[in-house]
């Protein structure tokens, strides 16, 4: 299987975020990962992409699908140059919410994919990088 060529994406409404949805399934299924675990890149990526976007003031998505020679996956880096995230514990804590999303938060995305980095600076803004493998 040859890999996806990286896709870049703004996000900047809500239109936009159907569409990282649309294109992260067709990516999950290209990697041929399982019905759960399409699904649970989906999740993430739409809580992520609505966090760049409520949070981060917009920003843009670069979805790609890396391989390490054995696997391929489905890898999705979100980007902003909002104000960032002041208290990076309390974001992160299980069940945390600022009462404004869904609730799944960024501890809920860590959870569902196999790969999950974040960086963030106060006034500089914020990456997530999230990843999913095939079984």
């Amino acid at each position: 299987m040859t890999a996806a060529a990286a896709i870049e994406l703004p996000i900047g409404a809500d239109e936009d975020i159907v569409r990282i949805r649309q294109l992260v399934r067709t990516r999950a299924q290209e990697a041929k990962l399982s019905l759960v675990d399409q699904t649970k890149v989906v999740t993430a990526a739409s809580e992520l992409a609505r966090n760049t976007l409520t949070y981060g003031g917009g920003g843009r998505v670069v979805i790609d699908m890396p391989t390490n020679g054995r696997r391929v996956g489905i890898r999705a880096r979100f980007i902003d140059e909002g104000p960032g995230i002041p208290d990076l514990d309390l974001a992160l804590t299980e069940g945390w919410t600022s009462g404004k999303g869904m609730g799944l938060g960024l501890s809920g995305s860590r959870r569902l994919v196999d790969e999950f980095t974040l960086d963030t600076e106060v006034g500089r803004g914020t990456t997530v990088t999230i990843v999913k493998w095939s079984r």
